[in-house]
């Protein structure tokens, strides 16, 4: 499927870390302060990029064994520390000036972000949907699910945008293209490597993609 037909499609969905806003420091922040609680050394903790993108529940589970206390040490960063990417206050403002709908689909858990978003004045997305166990969403193909499900719309209807290769396996996992942007802490061809739709490496060349 070409790059520009998909970018025809009227729905858009976002992964917001490392896509729309740079939570990079904030995660790797709130990592270290979890970890030095828990008495690891900077040599334990090891590089700490690779807990941005995927679920923080997973990377803490599956790299330290432990999860669940990062959430009290991100809760007490502001928004200046996780600033939006430059250039995606006026990449949305352009989709929606085209008749494009917008939501979020994320791995973060959804309370947190819908505040994130608020925060930052993303008043573009029609919804913001993400992590939220007791209603049954637990992966990024959830909230892409319940995210097309929250616009009323079809795997037909929309294209993904993310940073990391979970992004483009859950969006494939609903029958939605995705494409990848290196803009967060993806290792060079991971988006290939993942069969991302189109790959870009920065906002300006997604902008152009869709023609804004």
């Amino acid at each position: 499927m070409e790059a520009l037909e998909i970018c025809r499609r009227p729905v858009v969905l976002f992964d917001f870390d490392g896509t729309v806003a740079d939570t990079g420091r904030a995660v790797m922040t709130s990592t270290r302060k979890a970890l030095a609680a828990r008495g690891f050394s900077e040599a334990q903790m090891g590089d700490l990029r690779r807990m941005i993108g995927p679920p923080l529940w997973k990377s803490f589970h599956d790299f330290y064994g432990f999860s669940r206390e990062y959430r009290a040490f991100f809760d007490e960063l502001g928004p200046e520390e996780y600033p939006v990417f430059d250039g995606i206050p006026v990449l949305l403002d352009g989709l929606a000036a085209r008749g494009k709908r917008m939501a979020v689909a994320t791995s973060r858990m959804e309370a947190k972000c819908i505040d994130m978003v608020r925060e930052l004045g993303l008043s573009q997305f029609e919804a913001v949907v993400g992590m939220n166990p007791p209603l049954g969403r637990e992966t990024k193909a959830d909230s892409v699910r319940d995210a097309l499900a929250a616009l009323g719309a079809t795997a037909d209807d929309a294209v993904m945008i993310g940073d990391r290769f979970n992004d483009v396996e859950g969006a494939h996992a609903m029958g939605v293209p995705c494409i990848g942007i290196y803009s967060g802490a993806a290792a060079p061809g991971e988006h290939e490597a993942a069969g991302a739709d189109a790959v870009v490496h920065s906002v300006a060349e997604l902008a152009k993609l869709f023609a804004i």
